[in-house]
C-alpha cells in the first residue's frame, strides 16, 4: 500500500501551500490527488473542475494532481490557466462536485499550492489535516477517471458583466502579470469608458512587482498610470485574482475596509437590514458606516474560508477582509472574486453620482497603523495571544476575542492576533489622531513585552 507524508508546514489553515522543490513537490501533488479522490468518493463526488494560475511550475503540479485524481477514480474537467475565482465559477457553471485550483496566490514566485472545494464548501482547517492523515495511511480509492478540457473563459467574462450598469469612467488596471490578466483583457473590451491596462501578460516570475495589491509599494506603477493619464481611479489584482487593490484619482490607496464601505451602500439598498461581515482587522469606521446604512455589521475571524462559512450561516449578501478579499452573495455566488468586486465598484461609484475621489474625501478620517508583524516561534504564537487576553480581561479591559484580542479604549482600538499562515503575530491600531495611535501602540508593546516579545522585532 502506497503511503505519503506531506511536509507539515504546507498543510495550512485555508489551503495547501509551500516552496516548490523544497517543502512542496510533484509527489505531493500526486498524493493530494489520490487523497482528495478518496475523500470525494466518500462523499459521493465523482467529477471535479481543475484550474491553475500562471506560475512556472503550476502546469507540472496540475499534471500530477490530475494523475492522482484519475487513478483514484475521479473524472476531471480541466479548465486551464486562469484566476482562482474562474475555478470557483466553474464549480457552479459546470456539472461538477467541486474543484481544485493550483495556485501560489499572492506569494513569491517560488511558492505554489492548492485551493480546494467540495460539495459547495471550501475544504480547510481540520479537513486539510485529514487529507494529510489519509495520505500517511495510504487509504486511497482505486479507479480510472477521465479528463476533459473545457474552456469557460468567455462564459466567466460574460457572467462578470451580467446585469452590469455603470460608467463610463477612465480607469487604470494592473494585473501584476498574474493569472487574471487574460480575463481582464476580455473584461475591459466589454466595459464602457477608457481603460489602460498594464502587466496583463501572464509571467510566473512576476518581473514588474510582487503580485500583492494590499502592500502599498506594489501599487506604485498603478499610481503612476493614474497620474500620467489623469484617470478617475485604478484597480489592481493579486497573483490569482482573488484580492483587489484600488487607488482613487489622487493615487490614494483605498483599503479593503474602505472598499467594503463603498460597496455596502447599493447592497443594503437592495437588501435593507442585511448582515455585512468584515474581519477583525477592519476599521471601526466601516462597522459604523454599515449600521448608519441600516445594515447589521458583523465582525468575524480573518481567513477567506472562515468568512465564506460565516456568510452561509448568516445569509450575508456581502463580506470582506482588509486583505482585499471581497465576497458577494448578492447577484453572485458568495466567493471572493477581485474581478467581480471591480465590476461592482464601478457600479457603486456610478450610482453614487460622485467621483471615487469625492467619496474618499467624504469618508470619516481616522489614523491607523499599517499591519505590524512580529516574528515569533510557531509553538508560542497562539499562547502569547492567550496570555495577553487573560491579562487584559483580569484588568477589566474591553476585549473582543472573536479572533485574537481586539481591545477598545477611549482612544480607539488595537488588535493582536496570531497569523494562521505564518510564524508571526499581527497587530493593528486605529484612533482619531496620531497621539491616540501612539498610546495604543504603546499598549501593544507593553503587552508583548510582558510575554517576552520586544518591539525591536517588529517588521512591516
Amino acid at each position: 500500500m502506497a503511503r505519503h507524508s506531506f511536509n507539515p508546514t504546507i498543510l495550512r489553515e485555508y489551503d495547501i501551500r509551500g516552496i516548490v522543490g523544497d517543502t512542496l513537490t510533484e509527489a505531493d501533488a500526486y498524493a493530494l490527488g489520490r487523497s482528495f479522490a478518496a475523500k470525494a468518493h466518500g462523499e459521493g463526488a465523482r467529477t471535479l473542475a481543475i484550474g491553475r494560475d500562471g506560475r512556472t511550475h503550476s502546469g507540472m503540479l496540475e499534471a500530477e494532481l490530475i494523475r492522482g485524481l484519475t487513478e483514484g477514480g475521479v473524472s476531471v474537467m480541466q479548465i486551464g490557466m486562469g484566476p482562482s475565482p474562474m475555478l470557483y465559477f466553474a464549480t457552479h457553471y459546470l456539472d461538477v462536485d467541486g474543484g481544485i485550483q493550483v495556485t501560489g496566490s499572492h506569494n513569491p514566485a517560488n511558492y505554489n499550492g492548492f485551493k480546494m472545494l467540495l460539495k459547495g464548501r471550501s475544504v480547510y482547517g481540520a479537513e486539510i489535516q485529514e487529507l494529510g492523515e489519509r495520505a500517511k495511511s495510504g487509504h486511497w480509492h482505486q479507479g480510472s477517471g477521465t479528463v476533459e478540457e473545457v474552456d469557460v473563459r468567455a462564459a466567466y467574462a460574460n457572467r462578470l458583466l451580467q446585469d452590469f450598469s455603470g460608467g463610463p469612467f477612465r480607469i487604470g488596471w494592473d494585473a501584476g502579470n498574474g493569472a487574471a490578466g487574460p480575463i481582464l483583457d476580455m473584461l475591459i473590451d466589454r466595459l464602457p469608458g477608457r481603460h489602460y491596462a498594464i502587466f496583463t501578460q501572464v509571467d510566473g516570475t512576476f518581473p514588474n512587482h510582487h503580485p500583492d495589491p494590499t502592500v502599498e509599494a506594489n501599487l506604485a506603477d498603478l499610481k503612476a498610470l493614474v497620474a500620467d493619464k489623469q484617470l478617475d481611479f485604478g484597480i489592481a489584482f493579486d497573483g490569482d485574482g482573488d484580492r483587489i487593490g484600488a487607488v482613487d484619482g489622487l493615487g490614494r490607496v483605498i483599503w479593503g475596509d474602505q472598499l467594503l464601505a463603498i460597496l455596502a451602500g447599493p447592497v443594503l439598498e437592495a437588501e435593507p437590514g442585511a448582515t455585512i461581515i468584515a474581519d477583525v482587522k477592519a476599521s471601526q469606521v466601516l462597522f459604523d458606516r454599515i449600521a448608519e446604512l441600516g445594515g447589521q455589521p458583523l465582525m468575524w475571524k480573518t481567513g477567506h474560508s472562515l468568512i465564506k462559512s460565516k456568510m452561509k450561516e448568516t445569509g450575508a449578501p456581502l463580506a470582506g477582509e482588509m486583505s482585499g478579499h471581497i465576497f458577494f452573495k448578492h447577484r453572485w455566488y458568495g466567493f471572493d472574486d477581485a474581478l467581480y468586486a471591480a465590476v461592482r465598484l464601478i457600479e457603486a461609484v456610478s450610482a453614487s453620482g460622485q467621483s471615487l475621489t469625492a467619496i474618499m474625501d467624504a469618508m470619516p478620517k481616522s489614523v491607523a497603523t499599517p499591519e505590524l508583524r512580529f516574528p515569533v516561534d510557531e509553538v508560542r504564537k497562539f499562547a502569547i495571544v492567550d496570555e495577553v487576553r487573560d491579562r487584559l480581561t483580569a484588568d477589566g479591559a474591553k476585549v473582543d476575542a472573536t479572533d485574537g484580542v481586539r481591545v477598545s479604549t477611549p482612544d480607539g482600538w488595537w488588535l493582536l492576533r496570531a497569523s494562521n499562515t505564518q510564524d508571526v503575530l499581527v497587530a493593528r491600531a486605529e484612533a482619531k489622531d496620531q497621539a491616540g495611535v501612539k498610546r495604543l501602540v504603546d499598549q501593544i508593546d507593553e503587552q508583548l513585552a510582558k510575554s517576552g516579545i520586544e518591539r525591536a522585532e517588529a517588521v512591516h
